[in-house]
């Protein structure tokens, strides 16, 4: 397939991205600086539906699912952190968010799994006449979640499916081919698994200008869809030990994320209730988009970031 390069290098390509829009939502709880949505899995999927409906009329937007690992990455990864700033959804995907937001009083009710989300999302996908792209994963995972779902839901349309090669951020060769395979299908919802922070960032600088009405990071999603990933066994996520289960399955690839990682999150937590002062419920905030990112540190320049944000829908 021919790949032109000049509609992924133009150099005003920046000056034209659309920045996502908040959707309706009862609120957000903001955990080190990192918002987080709160509302179900069924409030999400009747949201985002309810968005791509009126697609027309609306910019590409993003959804991401903050856990306890993304939260403390982005406190010093500027890119990540942009990314999760300017996702019109952040879904609470990890256990320790859940119980974060209980400790900072603005609780959430249950986790909203990436995985989860996205199978929940091709169901009312097929119901509804929506196509999807998925993209990403280990080789073949794509092309072979793409089978399984539609033998659950035989009505589902995928416009395409890719797993790009290893590295491929720093081959803007695949990149431009990657935006154009995307560009020619045109979906509705694109998956995108390429692990965090890669996804969000990925999504964060490329989503806004392509032809999608929106795109959420499933991490591994693909690959469990595909078999080719043990998935947890569905007791782990109603005790919220999922995270136990996958560290006893790969201790070497994630003893760091969750011993060490977990602990600086809690540090994070205890550091806002303890040095953040509260505030007082606000009627309207101003846009979470228009708000530029910063590290959490205790400074009065961040003490909003402490409180809950009221997010209006800007569509």
């Amino acid at each position: 397939m021919a790949v032109s390069l000049a509609t992924f290098f133009d150099p005003e390509l920046p000056k034209q991205r659309r920045a996502s829009k908040p959707l309706r939502v009862p609120s957000r709880c903001m955990i080190a600086g990192v918002a987080v949505d709160r509302l179900t899995m069924e409030e999400a999927t009747a949201q985002i539906v309810e968005t791509l409906r009126r697609r027309p009329a609306t910019s590409p937007f993003l959804i991401m699912g903050p856990n306890a690992q993304l939260v403390t990455l982005a406190q010093n990864n500027i890119r990540f952190s942009e990314a999760l700033h300017a996702s019109a959804l952040n879904i609470p995907d990890g256990i320790s968010v859940l119980l974060a937001s209980k400790i900072l009083g603005k609780p959430i009710s249950a986790r909203v799994p990436g995985g989860e989300l996205m199978e929940r999302l091709c169901f009312e996908a097929a119901r509804n006449g929506l196509s999807v792209f998925f993209l990403g994963g280990l080789p073949g995972a794509a092309d072979q979640a793409a089978r399984q779902l539609q033998r659950r839901y035989p009505a589902l349309s995928v416009a395409d499916t890719y797993c790009p090669a290893h590295g491929f951020e720093h081959n803007s060769m695949e990149n431009a081919h990657i935006r154009q395979l995307i560009t020619e299908a045109e979906p509705d919802l694109l998956f995108v698994a390429f692990g965090a922070p890669k996804q969000e960032i990925w999504m964060h600088e490329n989503c806004p200008s392509l032809p999608i009405g929106a795109a959420l990071s499933v991490g591994a999603a693909l690959d469990t869809q595909a078999g080719l990933r043990k998935r947890a066994p569905r007791w782990t996520h109603n005790l919220g030990l999922e995270w136990l289960y996958r560290l006893i399955q790969e201790p070497r690839r994630l003893w760091r994320r969750y011993l060490i990682g977990n602990t600086h999150f809690l540090y994070l937590v205890l550091k806002q209730i303890f040095f953040c002062a509260p505030f007082p419920d606000r009627q309207a905030a101003p846009s979470y988009t228009d708000r530029k990112p910063k590290p959490f540190s205790i400074s009065p320049s961040i003490q909003p970031a402490c409180d809950s944000v009221e997010v209006k829908s800007q569509a």
